[in-house]
């Protein structure tokens, strides 16, 4: 599974001028399942970002993981995580889960992530979403299970 990981001060998915999940200080979670990836890839991707020290212990030091920091995530599912733009200019997704295997990975991952004790907001899978975020530091983070 991919993970792309923004530290915010605050973020919201919106669908159909809706908000549908919104944090305050904490991440942004975007997520992707990628062919031949099963539980053990959304368990742990959920460990990893659960324990992941992106935010201050004091200025200028990230020691502390989103428990630490009484944080939340927003999850929001992101299959253009998979693209593959190595022939041309228009981006492949074949490397992506099926929808059906994405969707329940990604339902795994949040309910992993939450059960290690982190307050989770969500977007919904296979919906067309407007996320709004004010990236803090800026952190981004990219994790892959597969490397």
């Amino acid at each position: 599974m991919r993970a792309l990981i923004q530290r915010v001060a605050e973020a919201r998915v919106d669908i159909a001028g809706e908000t549908v999940g919104a944090v305050g200080n904490g991440m942004l979670v975007l997520v992707c399942a990628m062919q031949g990836d099963g539980d053990e890839q959304a368990q742990l991707l959920a460990r990893k970002v659960a324990n992941l020290r992106i935010f201050e212990s004091e200025p200028g030091k990230m020691n502390l993981s989103i428990l630490k920091s009484s944080g939340s995530a927003l999850v929001v599912s992101q299959f253009t995580l998979a693209a593959d733009t190595s022939r041309g200019n228009r981006p492949g997704f074949s490397y992506a889960a099926p929808p059906d295997e994405g969707e329940r990975l990604y339902e795994l991952f949040k309910a992993s992530l939450a059960g290690h004790g982190v307050p989770v907001a969500a977007g919904c899978f296979g919906e067309v979403m407007q996320v709004n975020l004010v990236n803090d530091g800026p952190v981004t983070i990219w994790i892959d299970t597969a490397g």
